[in-house]
C-alpha cells in the first residue's frame, strides 16, 4: 500500500508561478525558486511544476530553470510541460528531477512512453490525464484543456495501465482552482481502471478534504494547489503546507467531522 501522499502542484508561465481557475483566470502567486524553499521548510513529501505554455506555444524547455528549481528542491520533483522528444526526458533526469509528466505529447504520440520508459526508467514516466465534462460526459483534453480528444476515458486507462508507466495523474478542469472540493464521483468512476500508482487534483477545498480523500481512497495522493498558494476569502498569496501534527491529523482522518 502507498503511503498517503500530499502534494503540492505549482504552474510555471514565463518564468513565474501562477494559479488558475478551471485553466483560465490566471493569478501570479510567486518565484519558483522562493516558493521552493518555503516549502522545503514544510517537508513537502513531493512536488509536481507543470510549465503550461510549453505545450500550446511549442517553445523549447527552460532547462536553466528547471536546474536552479531542482538543485534547490529537497523533495522528489516532477516536471511537466513541453516534453516531447527522449532528449527531453534524459536531460530532465541528468538536471535532478525524479519524475517527468506527460500530456499532449503522449496524446499526440503514444509510442513515445515506450521509447522515453527504455531511455530512463518507467518510473520516472507520469501521465497527465486533465478531464472535465463536455455535453454531460468526462472527457480528456489536451493543448492546456482546449482541445477535446474524444477518447474513451476507460479504455485509455486501461491501456495506460498496460503501458511503462510510473504514475496516473488525473486532474480535474472543472475544479481547478474553484476551492470546491475533490470530485470524488469522477475519482470513483476511474479507479477501477486503475491498478498504476494514481495523484488526484482539482478543487482541494481545505485539510478536511485531502483527510476525506484519503478516507475514501487510502492508495491516491493528494494533488493541491490554491490551498496551498492562497488564505483567507480574498486568496491573498500566503505560500503554506501542513506541517508536523496538521499533517499526521490528515494522514490518520482525524480532522474529519
Amino acid at each position: 500500500m502507498l503511503r498517503p501522499r500530499i502534494i503540492p502542484c505549482l504552474l510555471l508561465s514565463n518564468g513565474g508561478l501562477i494559479k488558475t481557475v478551471k485553466f483560465g483566470d490566471s493569478k501570479y502567486v510567486g518565484d519558483p525558486i522562493n516558493v521552493v524553499k518555503i516549502l522545503n521548510e514544510k517537508e513537502v513529501d513531493e512536488l509536481i511544476l507543470l510549465d503550461i505554455n510549453k505545450s500550446t506555444n511549442s517553445k523549447e524547455i527552460d532547462f536553466d530553470l528547471i536546474e536552479k528549481i531542482a538543485g534547490e528542491c529537497r523533495m522528489p520533483l516532477c516536471y511537466g510541460g513541453g516534453v516531447s522528444k527522449i532528449d527531453d526526458f534524459v536531460r530532465l533526469i541528468k538536471l535532478g528531477v525524479e519524475k517527468i509528466a506527460i500530456n499532449t505529447s503522449l496524446l499526440n504520440n503514444f509510442e513515445l512512453i515506450k521509447r522515453a520508459a527504455e531511455a530512463v526508467g518507467s518510473q520516472s514516466i507520469v501521465a497527465v490525464l486533465d478531464i472535465k465534462k463536455d455535453n454531460g460526459k468526462y472527457q480528456i483534453f489536451k493543448n492546456n484543456g482546449t482541445i477535446n480528444t474524444s477518447l474513451e476515458i476507460k479504455d485509455f486507462l486501461k491501456v495506460l495501465d498496460q503501458n511503462y508507466l510510473g504514475e496516473i495523474v488525473i486532474n480535474s478542469i472543472d475544479r481547478d482552482g474553484t476551492m470546491l472540493g475533490y470530485d470524488f464521483e469522477l475519482l470513483e468512476s476511474l479507479l477501477p481502471y486503475v491498478n498504476t500508482p494514481l495523484t488526484f487534483m482539482g478543487g482541494a477545498s481545505n485539510l478536511e478534504n485531502i483527510s476525506d480523500l484519503f478516507y475514501k481512497f487510502p492508495n491516491v495522493g493528494a494533488g493541491v494547489g490554491s490551498l496551498f498558494v492562497f488564505k483567507g476569502k480574498f486568496k491573498a498569496v500566503l505560500v503554506n503546507y501542513p506541517y508536523g501534527e496538521d499533517k499526521l491529523n490528515i494522514i490518520n482522518y482525524k480532522i474529519k467531522k
